[in-house]
Protein backbone atom coordinates (compact mmCIF):
# COMPACT_ATOMS: atom_id res chain seq x y z
CA UNK A 1 0.00 0.00 0.00
CA UNK A 2 1.42 3.28 -0.86
CA UNK A 3 2.05 5.98 2.01
CA UNK A 4 -0.17 9.12 1.64
CA UNK A 5 2.84 11.50 1.61
CA UNK A 6 4.10 9.18 -1.64
CA UNK A 7 1.19 9.14 -2.90
CA UNK A 8 1.07 13.08 -2.94
CA UNK A 9 4.75 13.02 -4.11
CA UNK A 10 3.47 11.47 -6.90
CA UNK A 11 0.22 13.20 -7.46
CA UNK A 12 -0.08 17.00 -6.11
CA UNK A 13 1.25 19.92 -7.90
CA UNK A 14 -0.86 20.16 -11.24
CA UNK A 15 1.63 22.14 -12.63
CA UNK A 16 4.64 19.51 -12.67
CA UNK A 17 3.93 16.65 -15.23
CA UNK A 18 2.74 12.83 -13.67
CA UNK A 19 5.74 10.45 -14.07
CA UNK A 20 5.27 7.60 -16.83
CA UNK A 21 2.93 4.89 -15.69
CA UNK A 22 5.57 2.85 -15.43
CA UNK A 23 7.87 4.66 -13.40
CA UNK A 24 5.01 5.62 -10.66
CA UNK A 25 4.25 2.11 -10.42
CA UNK A 26 8.04 0.98 -9.95
CA UNK A 27 8.23 4.50 -7.38
CA UNK A 28 4.69 2.71 -5.04
CA UNK A 29 5.90 -0.51 -5.15
CA UNK A 30 9.25 0.11 -3.80
CA UNK A 31 8.07 2.21 -1.20
CA UNK A 32 10.18 5.28 -2.89
CA UNK A 33 10.67 7.85 0.00
CA UNK A 34 8.24 10.89 -0.58
CA UNK A 35 11.05 13.37 -1.64
CA UNK A 36 12.76 10.77 -3.76
CA UNK A 37 9.15 11.18 -5.85
CA UNK A 38 9.22 14.85 -5.50
CA UNK A 39 12.72 14.75 -6.92
CA UNK A 40 11.84 12.72 -9.80
CA UNK A 41 8.83 14.42 -11.00
CA UNK A 42 10.79 17.89 -10.52
CA UNK A 43 13.80 16.21 -12.86
CA UNK A 44 11.06 14.65 -15.34
CA UNK A 45 9.59 17.98 -15.59
CA UNK A 46 12.20 19.57 -16.40
CA UNK A 47 13.73 16.83 -19.10
CA UNK A 48 9.90 17.27 -20.66
CA UNK A 49 9.95 20.78 -21.56
CA UNK A 50 13.93 20.36 -22.87
CA UNK A 51 12.93 17.60 -24.81
CA UNK A 52 9.90 20.44 -25.76
CA UNK A 53 12.29 22.39 -26.85
CA UNK A 54 14.24 20.09 -28.86
CA UNK A 55 11.70 18.77 -31.16
CA UNK A 56 10.97 22.73 -32.07
CA UNK A 57 14.47 24.25 -32.27
CA UNK A 58 16.12 21.11 -32.91
CA UNK A 59 14.00 19.13 -35.86
CA UNK A 60 16.74 17.46 -37.47
CA UNK A 61 17.50 15.46 -34.00
CA UNK A 62 16.87 12.51 -33.65
CA UNK A 63 15.47 12.05 -29.77
CA UNK A 64 13.60 9.31 -28.13
CA UNK A 65 11.54 11.21 -26.06
CA UNK A 66 9.67 8.22 -24.42
CA UNK A 67 13.62 7.18 -23.16
CA UNK A 68 14.11 10.95 -21.97
CA UNK A 69 11.00 10.61 -20.11
CA UNK A 70 11.30 7.54 -18.49
CA UNK A 71 14.94 7.85 -17.49
CA UNK A 72 14.44 11.08 -16.17
CA UNK A 73 11.94 9.72 -14.11
CA UNK A 74 13.96 6.96 -12.57
CA UNK A 75 17.28 7.96 -12.75
CA UNK A 76 17.70 8.15 -8.95
CA UNK A 77 15.50 5.32 -8.08
CA UNK A 78 18.40 3.46 -6.49
CA UNK A 79 18.47 5.93 -3.71
CA UNK A 80 15.48 3.68 -2.23
CA UNK A 81 18.59 1.58 -1.25
CA UNK A 82 20.43 4.49 -0.39
CA UNK A 83 18.64 6.90 1.32
CA UNK A 84 21.42 8.65 2.58
CA UNK A 85 22.16 9.81 -0.88
CA UNK A 86 19.19 11.84 -0.71
CA UNK A 87 20.39 14.42 1.48
CA UNK A 88 23.39 14.28 1.37
CA UNK A 89 26.60 13.26 -1.53
CA UNK A 90 27.31 9.63 -2.65
CA UNK A 91 26.73 7.44 -6.28
CA UNK A 92 26.42 4.45 -5.01
CA UNK A 93 22.75 4.79 -5.93
CA UNK A 94 23.79 4.81 -9.82
CA UNK A 95 24.66 1.10 -10.17
CA UNK A 96 22.70 -0.09 -7.93
CA UNK A 97 19.58 1.64 -9.57
CA UNK A 98 20.64 0.09 -12.54
CA UNK A 99 20.99 -3.23 -11.19
CA UNK A 100 17.10 -2.38 -9.50
CA UNK A 101 15.70 -1.04 -12.76
CA UNK A 102 16.83 -4.45 -14.28
CA UNK A 103 15.74 -6.59 -11.52
CA UNK A 104 12.26 -4.96 -11.75
CA UNK A 105 11.91 -5.97 -15.45
CA UNK A 106 13.10 -2.61 -16.90
CA UNK A 107 15.31 -3.33 -20.18
CA UNK A 108 19.01 -2.17 -20.47
CA UNK A 109 18.62 0.57 -22.49
CA UNK A 110 16.02 2.14 -20.22
CA UNK A 111 17.77 1.24 -16.96
CA UNK A 112 20.90 3.22 -17.97
CA UNK A 113 20.15 6.19 -17.05
CA UNK A 114 20.73 5.47 -13.29
CA UNK A 115 24.25 5.16 -14.31
CA UNK A 116 24.39 8.12 -16.68
CA UNK A 117 22.95 10.83 -15.38
CA UNK A 118 26.07 11.60 -13.17
CA UNK A 119 28.76 10.16 -15.86
CA UNK A 120 27.66 12.22 -19.38
CA UNK A 121 31.51 11.95 -20.17
CA UNK A 122 31.29 8.08 -20.62
CA UNK A 123 31.88 7.16 -24.28
CA UNK A 124 28.31 5.18 -24.50
CA UNK A 125 26.20 8.58 -23.42
CA UNK A 126 23.90 9.39 -26.16
CA UNK A 127 21.78 13.06 -26.16
CA UNK A 128 19.09 11.08 -24.63
CA UNK A 129 21.53 10.69 -21.67
CA UNK A 130 22.65 14.24 -21.90
CA UNK A 131 19.01 15.17 -21.86
CA UNK A 132 18.87 13.44 -18.56
CA UNK A 133 21.43 14.65 -16.75
CA UNK A 134 21.27 18.03 -17.71
CA UNK A 135 16.89 17.76 -16.22
CA UNK A 136 19.18 16.54 -13.33
CA UNK A 137 21.52 19.83 -12.98
CA UNK A 138 19.19 22.69 -13.94
CA UNK A 139 16.06 21.93 -12.25
CA UNK A 140 17.17 23.55 -9.39
CA UNK A 141 18.88 25.94 -11.11
CA UNK A 142 22.22 24.88 -11.26
CA UNK A 143 24.52 25.11 -14.50
CA UNK A 144 27.65 23.01 -15.74
CA UNK A 145 29.53 24.24 -18.48
CA UNK A 146 30.94 20.98 -19.35
CA UNK A 147 28.10 19.35 -19.70
CA UNK A 148 26.34 22.26 -21.73
CA UNK A 149 29.38 22.05 -24.13
CA UNK A 150 28.34 18.46 -24.50
CA UNK A 151 24.61 18.95 -25.52
CA UNK A 152 25.84 21.96 -27.65
CA UNK A 153 28.19 19.74 -29.69
CA UNK A 154 25.63 17.14 -29.76
CA UNK A 155 22.67 19.19 -30.83
CA UNK A 156 25.39 21.30 -33.75
CA UNK A 157 26.17 17.89 -34.81
CA UNK A 158 22.77 16.61 -35.17
CA UNK A 159 21.34 19.95 -36.95
CA UNK A 160 24.27 20.91 -38.72
CA UNK A 161 24.56 24.51 -36.85
CA UNK A 162 27.22 26.42 -35.38
CA UNK A 163 27.75 25.52 -31.99
CA UNK A 164 27.57 28.79 -30.95
CA UNK A 165 24.25 29.41 -32.37
CA UNK A 166 23.26 26.45 -30.26
CA UNK A 167 24.48 27.58 -27.51
CA UNK A 168 22.65 30.97 -27.50
CA UNK A 169 19.65 29.28 -27.76
CA UNK A 170 20.15 26.79 -25.08
CA UNK A 171 21.51 29.11 -22.95
CA UNK A 172 17.98 31.02 -22.98
CA UNK A 173 16.18 27.69 -22.32
CA UNK A 174 18.25 26.91 -19.51
CA UNK A 175 17.72 29.94 -17.99
CA UNK A 176 14.30 30.24 -17.99
CA UNK A 177 14.25 26.75 -16.50
CA UNK A 178 16.49 27.80 -14.04
CA UNK A 179 13.90 30.74 -13.03
CA UNK A 180 11.32 28.55 -11.89
CA UNK A 181 14.23 26.75 -9.37
CA UNK A 182 12.78 27.82 -6.82
CA UNK A 183 9.49 26.23 -7.04
CA UNK A 184 10.66 23.30 -7.87
CA UNK A 185 12.92 22.87 -5.06
CA UNK A 186 10.19 24.09 -2.54
CA UNK A 187 7.89 21.34 -3.51
CA UNK A 188 10.76 18.91 -3.10
CA UNK A 189 11.39 19.93 0.47
CA UNK A 190 8.11 19.60 1.04
CA UNK A 191 8.65 15.59 1.27
CA UNK A 192 10.22 13.99 4.07
CA UNK A 193 13.39 11.71 2.86
CA UNK A 194 12.12 9.24 5.02
CA UNK A 195 8.65 8.02 6.47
Amino acid sequence: MTSELLHRALTDDPALRPLPTRARRLLEELQAPPRLAAHLRAVHDVACQLADWLQRHCPGLELDREAVAFGAAVHDIGKVLYPSELSGPGSAHEEAGYELLLAHGVESELARFARTHAAWTADDVGTEDLVVSLADKVWKGKRVAELENLVTASLATAGGQQPWEVFLALDDILDRIAADADSRLAFQAGYPVAV
